[in-house]
Order: C-alpha cells, then sequence, then structure tokens
C-alpha cells in the first residue's frame, strides 16, 4: 500500500505555522502531545499527515506507542469516534488509584460474562473505567486463579492504569505500580 502525497503540518501549539489550510477544530492534537489510545495505552503524537489513499485525502495522526513499540496513523477525523484523548488531569488521575481501594462489589461467577463486562468497561476508555477492571479482576483473583483470558486482561487493564497515572501525575511507573498494589490490598 502506498501513500502518494503527504504533506507535515506541524502544530502552532509548540511555535511552528501550519503549512496547509485546514480548519483548526478538525486538529485536536499537536505534535508532541501526548494522548491515550483506549486498550493500547499512552502514545505521543510524532506527526499529523495529510494522506492521499484511494483518491481522498485524508488527515492522520502519527502515534507512537512506547509501551508496545508500535506506531499507528488514526484518522483526525475518526479520532474521537476512535476515543483518542488527552491524558487524564491529576486529580482525575488520583482518583482513579484511590477508587481501587473502595469497597469491592463482587462480579458474576460465570467468567464469560464477567470478561465481557470487563472487556465493555475498557472499550469505554476512561481511567475510572480502567481502575474498576483492575479492581474487580485483582480481587476476583483472591478468590480462584483467572482465566488465561482474564489474566491477560487484567495484565492489559493495570498496564493501561499505571501508563497513564505516570504520565498524569508525573512518576516512575515503578512508584506508581508499587502504589495501585497498596491500595489493592486496602
Amino acid at each position: 500500500m502506498s501513500f502518494p502525497s503527504a504533506r507535515l503540518v506541524e502544530s502552532q501549539k509548540i511555535g511552528y505555522t501550519c503549512t496547509m489550510n485546514l480548519p483548526q477544530e478538525k486538529v485536536q492534537f499537536a505534535v508532541g502531545e501526548h494522548v491515550v489510545y483506549p486498550l493500547q495505552g499512552v502514545g505521543v503524537i510524532k506527526r499529523i499527515e495529510e494522506r492521499t489513499f484511494r483518491g481522498a485525502v485524508t488527515m492522520y495522526y502519527v502515534i507512537y506507542l512506547d509501551i508496545s513499540d508500535m506506531t499507528v496513523m488514526i484518522p483526525v477525523e475518526k479520532s474521537k469516534e476512535m476515543g483518542i484523548r488527552p491524558i487524564v488531569e491529576q486529580k482525575e488521575a488520583q482518583a482513579a488509584i484511590d477508587s481501587i481501594s473502595s469497597k469491592y462489589e463482587p462480579m458474576p461467577v460465570d467468567w464469560k460474562a464477567r470478561y465481557q463486562m470487563n472487556v465493555d468497561l475498557l472499550k469505554q476508555g476512561s481511567i475510572a473505567s480502567i481502575s474498576k477492571v483492575v479492581q474487580a479482576l485483582y480481587h476476583r483473583s483472591k478468590i480462584k486463579e483467572l482465566p488465561v483470558q482474564e489474566r491477560k486482561l487484567y495484565d492489559n487493564a493495570l498496564r493501561l492504569l499505571i501508563d497513564e497515572t505516570s504520565f498524569s501525575l508525573k512518576k516512575d511507573k515503578k512508584e506508581i505500580e508499587l502504589l495501585v498494589f497498596s491500595r489493592l490490598e486496602k
């Protein structure tokens, strides 16, 4: 697959001028800005490009996801629909961590129903829903070993929570991991 034309759009937010005529309301994020890609983690916008694909010109965010060492291209117009969002404020990140130690609400015994509920929560993409999944699966694992799919889901949710809160709270990932586990044990 080739993209015959590409123009780099430089962000006005970091001191550059825009190199094309594009309505500013469409471009929500700037080059160099950290964003959250649901189910994938925190990434940084490396470029904003205009590309021609099948005769249509489309703007793309080029996002590098450090945690998986992967670069993705997300159409600017579909970024909101895909759940791309800014890193949460410190207050919201702290609230998500604090909520982990709140009263645990038991989930369905059937692992398939539980799994689907947790996948749906993760797809919401909010840090609060991610922390609910971490809390629920952690407590469930203390009762009975998690099936492989749920274990992977738990590991992914934990990674997403630690990744975003470390950026938001400007703390090391190891420090956030210790904080999360200390709250889970309460």
